[in-house]
């Protein structure tokens, strides 16, 4: 089974440029028609976003001079499949602590 993820390389990006607080990116971002809260460019920077907007990432792009491969790397991180147990032989069951039963809470109505 494959499955897909990415890497997000927009911090590295900034700082190769010398932009290392996120409030760098903004008016990079504003002259390109993209207006952002502070909140929202935090979260960019220094997350992964799930969702991207295409006019976004096409700003970032032109703003850090690169493309949008070098912004998303993907990658494919492999799983290997399991067997499946297929009986219980040679196996014993897990012992459980003796005495440690729970006993049940009963509430009592106040007198």
């Amino acid at each position: 089974m494959r499955v897909l993820d990415y890497e997000w390389n927009l911090r590295p990006l900034m700082a190769q440029r010398g932009m290392y607080a996120t409030t760098d990116l903004d008016p990079l971002l504003r002259e390109r028609g993209i207006v952002l809260s502070s909140t929202q460019v935090y979260r960019l920077v220094t997350g992964k976003p799930e969702r991207l907007n295409v006019a976004l990432l096409v700003a970032l792009c032109d703003a850090l001079g690169c493309e949008s491969g070098d912004l998303i790397r993907p990658l494919v991180v492999s799983t290997a499949r399991r067997k499946k147990a297929t009986g219980t032989a040679g196996s014993t069951p897990p012992r459980r602590p003796t005495g440690t039963r729970p006993v049940r809470a009963r509430i009592a109505p106040v007198e």
